[in-house]
């Protein structure tokens, strides 16, 4: 999914009027920077062609953080469980919780595209 970059944006509004849905905006007072609306977002990639910032960028960038933000939930909750539950013995059973739920994503996102791939080849496109 698309994001800008706001150490990027000019402000230039090319993406605003690109945007065959409508999905980008301005926000911010004197620094106007672009803001993808993800709900309306079609994912067309009209807006990674047109920036000349390149200020649109890609989500792949944002795995390492994705992947550090996962771990400090599972940490979370791990520390909830042990709380709540009270005790130490918590934490191992809320972590393989964890893990099982990630494996579940994974899981997910293999099928899903193992069945994309099916339609590309298809010729659905």
């Amino acid at each position: 999914m698309p994001w800008v970059d706001k150490e990027k944006c000019t402000g230039c509004e090319i993406c605003v009027d690109k945007c065959p849905v409508g999905a980008i905006s301005m926000a911010g007072d004197n620094d106007a920077v672009a803001v993808i609306d993800m709900d309306g977002c079609v994912h067309c990639g009209t807006c990674h062609s047109v920036c000349p910032q390149q200020a649109v960028r890609h989500d792949g960038e944002k795995i390492p953080q994705d992947v550090k933000v996962n771990i400090e939930e599972t940490k979370k909750f791990m520390e909830l469980c042990a709380k709540h539950l009270g005790s130490e013995q918590e934490k191992n059973k809320c972590l393989g919780r964890m893990i099982k739920h990630w494996n579940k994503e994974k899981v997910v996102a293999e099928q899903t595209l193992a069945e994309l791939e099916k339609m590309k080849d298809s010729g659905l496109l």
